[in-house]
């Protein structure tokens, strides 16, 4: 037979056949290697208005489609994820308005030449900026380009079947042969009972059987998207629709889940006040342990708010116990535990002996042993004479008090030696202003000190039970106990459910992705010259993995006891009996390098023979 030329440009026949059999394994979109961007899309324009609208629209359609390809392709997707990621850097790094007013307006008075920078790029409200909204509304469409088209294709192989065996099984990656004196209906037959068994999709042609598994990989990856267009829509539609507050209470004293309760509150864009849920609830006690030696002395041990709740007006009332990262779940939301401290109650009396004020005094905390800063401002007030006036106390509570330091801090965070230390003045409070004043500061600006008679400032530390009296008859303060208060933020979430869902998804199709393989096997069995039977096992993997040889091992030995091998058989065996496995089946061979997914081994040299040598 003459030899064939073969043209350096058309694809072998081994090619074409092997890269027919590698088709449809994947979802993943191909590459556009097309024409670069300096070319026009619209080609050659016609003369004319109408020629130059046709060739307008069809740039215009061009640039549209390269658009889209360019933003649903994987490679953007990952590169708009990795955006993402990189923009809440800033959000953790500077405080968020959002988050901490106060912390942030401290911060930007502490950087006052890069405050105005950072306000302009949007550093101190990331999570609402337009750049970084813009990324997320970008990584959601691509994410829904790159997941339509791919679930489209996956349920079309679904719906598909294994493809024919290519006509040369021994330049697939893992390939085994033998013969056999059973008849090649047996053969197959008997494959494609051992196939369906383990649990691949077969399909049964003249002289073959094909089988396919491994479809979960796809299913997997899909998962994974779908997950994370999931979570974005629940981080979407948690800052939308989410309320988040926080509230003081002291012991004795309770809350109602409404906007006028808070004593600060942050919402998202679309919330509506009809939306929080009616449950309120009573702070019965507060209690709290701390380390009393070692390295770790102060360090709380245990905090606890024991209160009692309902879920809604007319519910039956019942006991719970609220603590650090154990909150109290009502229908939709849930109070966390977020601050403790002691609230000193005291009287206070006018300078007619009338009482002015009765109650707590609202104070912080400065440091970890609960050192607190009081204020306590006193508007209905009138002098030993009758005339109305204002009274402001100013100074710390210390629950340890010990002289011995020469400080007035606290040395301890329990009541072990608890003082109350205040000043006092007189003036005007600024209360009638219309200007809002935090409970927690005191302007003295309008106001003067009380002194005493030789012209020191007034000042007194108390102890339970102690009473202050005023200079010049101006009225008396009495200590009266000490109340523990604890904060609470009630956060109201509707994403948190569907973001745990879509993370667990997510963790689940990832799996399936990594370690689930998508591959081909078949079995060919045909009649030899001599009169046995040739039977040829080959199988081509998603992706290069030594399971691929050993499965195609396994199933090379379950066929043996309906194809055994006859005696003498040297087919295949090119190193004598090392080249055979236990059954006695030629080894499936290794994946050589030049293997690839989709992708042939590259031909060999053209040879002159003839179709009964080529057979």
């Amino acid at each position: 037979m003459a030899k064939t030329d073969k043209s350096a440009s058309a694809p072998a026949p081994e090619e074409s056949e092997a890269g027919a059999a590698g088709a449809r394994m994947s979802t993943a979109p191909a590459e556009d290697r097309g024409q670069a961007m300096p070319g026009s899309f619209g080609g050659v324009r016609a003369p004319g208005a109408l020629g130059w609208l046709a060739w307008s629209a069809r740039e215009a359609t061009g640039w549209v489609r390269w658009f889209w390809r360019q933003l649903t392709s994987m490679r953007v997707a990952l590169l708009l994820l990795f955006l993402l990621s990189l923009a809440t850097i800033p959000g953790s790094l500077v405080p968020q308005t959002g988050v901490d007013q106060l912390k942030a307006e401290q911060w930007q008075k502490e950087h006052e030449t890069l405050a105005p920078l950072y306000e302009k790029l949007g550093l101190f409200h990331v999570y609402s900026s337009v750049w970084f909204s813009a990324i997320y509304i970008l990584l959601f469409v691509s994410l829904i380009g790159c997941i339509i088209p791919r679930t489209w294709q996956f349920v079309g192989q679904l719906r598909g079947r294994p493809p024919a065996a290519p006509r040369h099984l021994d330049r697939m990656p893992a390939h085994a042969t033998w013969r056999t004196s059973a008849e090649p209906e047996q053969v197959l037959a008997a494959a494609g009972r051992i196939l369906k068994r383990r649990r691949f999709r077969t399909e049964t042609a003249a002289d073959s059987v094909g089988g396919e598994k491994g479809y979960l990989r796809e299913a997997g990856n899909l998962l994974f998207h779908i997950s994370l267009i999931v979570l974005l829509v629940a981080f979407a539609s948690g800052q939308l629709w989410k309320s988040e507050g926080g509230k003081l209470v002291v012991e004795g004293d309770g809350f109602a889940n409404n906007l006028t309760q808070y004593d600060d509150f942050k919402a998202g864009s679309l919330f509506d006040a009809d939306d929080l849920d009616p449950f309120d609830f009573d702070l019965d006690s507060f209690s709290g342990s701390y380390e009393r030696t070692g390295p770790q002395k102060g360090t709380p041990r245990d905090y606890a708010a024991h209160v009692t709740y309902r879920d809604k007006p007319g519910a039956e009332r019942r006991k719970a116990t609220i603590k650090v990262n154990e909150p109290l779940e009502t229908t939709r939301s849930k109070v966390y535990l977020i601050g403790h401290g002691y609230a000193p109650m005291v009287t206070v009396r006018d300078g007619k002996g009338d009482i002015a004020f009765k109650g707590p005094i609202p104070s912080l905390p400065l440091d970890s042993n609960v050192t607190e800063t009081s204020v306590l401002k006193v508007a209905d007030y009138r002098d030993k004479d009758g005339k109305p006036d204002d009274l402001g106390f100013q100074g710390n509570f210390v629950p340890t008090l010990d002289l011995r330091t020469g400080t007035m801090f606290s040395q301890f965070p329990a009541l072990d030696n608890p003082r109350l230390v205040l000043t006092a003045y007189r003036g005007s409070l600024g209360v009638d202003s219309g200007v809002p004043q935090s409970v927690y500061q005191l302007d003295t600006t309008k106001m003067k000190q009380f002194k005493n008679p030789d012209g020191r400032a007034f000042a007194q530390a108390m102890k339970v039970g102690d009473t202050m009296t005023l200079p010049d008859g101006a009225g008396t303060l009495h200590f009266d106990g000490i109340r523990q208060w604890a904060t609470f933020q009630v956060s109201q979430k509707p994403g948190n459910g569907a973001a745990l869902a879509g993370a667990v998804a997510a963790l689940a199709g990832l799996a399936g992705s990594l370690f689930i393989q998508r591959r081909r096997v078949w079995v060919r069995a045909v009649r030899g010259a001599d009169g046995t039977t040739v039977v040829e096992l080959a199988g081509l993997g998603r992706s290069e993995s030594a399971r691929l040889p050993e499965e195609l091992a396994d199933l090379a030995a379950a066929l043996q006891p309906d194809a055994p091998q006859v005696a003498g058989d040297a087919t295949g065996d090119a190193e004598g009996d090392d080249a055979t496995d236990d059954s006695g089946a030629a080894a499936p061979d290794a994946p050589a390098d030049d293997a690839r997914e989709g992708a042939s081994p590259a031909p060999e040299a053209p040879a002159e023979t003839s179709e009964g040598a080529r057979a």
